[in-house]
């Protein structure tokens, strides 16, 4: 409720993205404790969460991209109220692709193995 971008948009609708943008980050926890407990995944699942990993690099390289051709200046916009937005989102985006790298490691090590199933290391 605090850390939110500051648009034209209603005081619900700015607070209601950011949610969105937080919880995206972490939404994928209980898919990934799911799947290490069952330590199987089946391939068209694997597939959809590799999906959901490359995804998240990609908005993560998005963001590292803006930030590196602003010079920085793109993460702390004074006086336009941006100045925590972009840094929170950042690291939600840094924090889903940690999430997500886990995985995508081992399914690539599946698919260079030929194995159909994905499975993951005991925890």
């Amino acid at each position: 409720m605090f850390i939110y971008p500051h648009t034209h948009h209603c005081y619900i609708s700015k607070v209601m993205w950011a949610f969105c943008v937080y919880l995206e980050a972490i939404a994928v926890l209980p898919q990934l404790t799911m799947m290490q407990k069952t330590k199987m995944i089946e391939p068209s699942t694997a597939r959809y969460v590799f999906a959901l990993g490359v995804a998240r690099f990609l908005g993560c390289a998005h963001w590292i991209i803006q930030v590196y051709e602003s010079a920085g200046a793109y993460l702390f916009l004074l006086g336009t109220g941006y100045y925590l937005w972009l840094p929170a989102v950042l690291l939600a985006e840094v924090v889903q692709s940690f999430i997500l790298a886990d995985f995508c490691y081992y399914y690539v090590k599946s698919l260079v193995n030929g194995q159909l199933l994905v499975s993951l290391p005991p925890v």
